[in-house]
């Protein structure tokens, strides 16, 4: 009994090792002093030699560089070509916008070239593992980062899981059965009642990979997304083999805003680059590759995703596409029945590649927060051997395949939007305070007028959404577009720019960012009222956690670092080696 008492504590000190855990007592004095440590800690920024250097450490072992410019290139590929695609097109043009989803995926492709510039710039200044969480807590503070870290984590894990759940769907069409004949019916509570064995099967499987090595998960994501381009090349070339002019008549038969309303929609088939970002710090030369990677991926998407609409529309009038499978019944209605199998399957092996990135990506967010005590430190160990963050991808599989085997979802996939949306909104925010504001060089004054510039920038993004959504006048727009126009000009003319990218950067800041900024807003116009409340109550139980949690484990850990080496023990008491952490748990008496 004594024994396993203490292992259970060494465990325990290895999970919690900062001194405001090691008692009840001493929790109780840090939550005492919440308010204190919240106004100390709100807008702590770290520096990129302490993001990149410095934290990396407490992993103890290093991820591997093993990624190039091709790798990333299909990375980010892999990430966005999905099951998406096959249904949203078919499902805007038929009831929101007609033949001109074409333009609506101009759109949304341009929209998503945008947050890919901020996204291409920060990987390059800021390569490490935690994608948009390094970087906000680079630019805007310790707080905004952890909102954004538990909105990225949950995005994965309601992602990982409804996708997991749409692959047995996909996987019954092939094998002519209906989706939920696959799982196992019970009388559980309503969307907790179909249990779906495959999507968790489907979830460890493509786990596996990554916890082995991510050079591997990168050759079988390739592999699979190039059987994906054969597939969707077959789509699109027979698509316009059956072409029709007369199906583009009338080409907008919903009006103009219908081009933007299906863009706020089809936007979303483009998510999933920044997944890549995570990949940085395992990228040979984060100069050359990630430009090519990232900015290339997203260019390619769209020319794919714009040739896929054209094919359908031509092939079959808009008002007959069928919303759950436009081309397996376009298909089907030009007598070729046999290729919507062929969809199917391409449908399957984009989805797959899609599990197979966020895997890596979301065990890299892990690591990276486990990295800076936002969570347990345990979760920072890197395999020595497989140069993988084997705890944080086990964590992640074992959380995503209870959500993909147990939840129905429903409507709360459109939290995905939300949080995308919004870590999109502030990585471009984060940019434009990268290039105009330094720490204790800016004076008030000017950061005074950033933040008042940025705030009107916000402002008139969230008016022109709420117009659009609400008026069919074009005044409004007009007004609110013009003192958009006006902050970021001001911004450019009248604020000092004071930093320039090393390598590479986004050009034309402000103005490509401070877009990226309204774009991003626009979008989530679009989302209902009832995901806004879920979003409500999912970021309340983020912030509770930090309050309870976080901030305290950050606090602790920061002024262990503020003491220097020689005062401090949590380095060592936080990141013991295998070899310690498996002798204290043995060898306790």
């Amino acid at each position: 009994m004594a024994m396993a008492a203490s292992k259970l504590k060494a465990f325990k000190d290895a999970m919690l090792p900062e001194p405001s855990f090691q008692s009840w007592p001493a929790y109780r004095s840090a939550l005492r002093n919440t308010g204190l440590r919240f106004r100390e800690r709100v807008f702590a920024r770290t520096s990129v030699q302490a993001e990149v250097e410095d934290i990396t450490l407490r992993s103890k072992n290093k991820l591997t560089k093993s990624l190039n410019w091709w790798d990333l290139l299909w990375l980010s590929i892999g990430a966005v070509v999905g099951a998406g695609i096959f249904v949203v097109t078919g499902e805007q043009a038929r009831d929101v916008v007609g033949p001109g989803i074409i333009i609506s995926n101009v759109v949304a492709g341009i929209s998503s070239m945008l947050s890919v510039f901020c996204y291409t710039e920060f990987s390059i200044e800021v390569p490490v593992a935690g994608g948009s969480y390094a970087f906000l807590r680079v630019e805007m503070g310790e707080f905004v980062a952890f909102i954004a870290a538990g909105n990225i984590l949950l995005e994965y894990l309601i992602g990982q899981g409804a996708i997991a759940r749409a692959w047995t769907s996909y996987f019954a069409t092939l094998i002519n059965k209906e989706p939920d004949q696959l799982r196992i019916h019970t009388n559980l509570a309503n969307n907790f009642n179909l249990l779906d064995p495959i999507a968790a099967i489907v979830i460890w499987i493509s786990g596996l990979a990554v916890i082995f090595s991510t050079r591997v998960t990168s050759t079988l994501n390739w592999i699979a997304s190039l059987v994906n381009m054969v597939v969707i090349g077959f789509v699109i070339c027979g698509g316009l083999t059956h072409a029709d002019i007369a199906n583009f008549r009338p080409f907008l038969p919903f009006g103009v805003k219908g081009i933007f309303s299906a863009a706020a929609i089809v936007y979303f088939a483009y998510l999933g680059f920044d997944a890549v970002a995570t990949m940085a710090e395992e990228t040979k030369n984060p100069a050359r590759d990630i430009p090519i990677g990232l900015l290339g991926s997203m260019s390619i998407v769209t020319v794919i995703y714009c040739l896929m609409a054209l094919a359908l529309c031509l092939m079959q009038k808009y008002s007959d596409l069928n919303k759950d499978a436009p081309f397996s019944f376009a298909f089907r209605a030009v007598g070729w029945r046999w290729a919507q199998y062929l969809v199917a399957l391409g449908a399957l092996k984009g989805m797959t590649t899609v599990l197979l990135v966020g895997n890596v990506s979301q065990a890299r967010y892990i690591t990276h927060m486990a990295r800076t005590h936002m969570i347990s430190p345990w979760f920072a160990h890197v395999n020595a051997s497989t140069h993988t963050p084997i705890r944080a991808t086990v964590v992640m599989l074992l959380l995503a395949s209870i959500i993909g085997f147990f939840t129905s979802l429903g409507t709360l996939t459109s939290l995905l939007s939300i949080s995308t949306l919004t870590i999109f909104m502030l990585v471009a925010v984060a940019l434009i305070i990268r290039r105009y504001y330094i720490p204790e060089q800016t004076p008030p004054a000017t950061l005074r007028l950033l933040i008042s510039l940025l705030l009107i920038i916000i402002a008139a993004s969230i008016g022109i959404s709420a117009y659009w959504a609400l008026s069919s006048g074009w005044i409004p727009h007009i007004i609110l577009f013009t003192i958009w126009f006006a902050a970021t000009f001001s911004i450019w003319f009248f604020i000092p720019r004071v930093r320039q990218p090393k390598v590479w950067g986004v050009p034309l800041v402000p103005w490509i960012p401070s877009l990226s900024i309204g774009i991003n807003i626009f979008l989530l116009g679009s989302v209902d009222r009832d995901s806004y409340i879920r979003f409500g109550v999912m970021t309340v139980i983020i912030l509770l956690y930090y309050i309870c949690f976080g901030l305290h484990a950050t606090y602790d850990a920061a002024m262990e670092i503020e003491k220097g080496p020689a005062d401090s023990e949590l380095q060592a008491k936080s990141f013991p080696t295998d070899q310690q952490a498996e002798k204290d748990v043995n060898e306790a008496p």
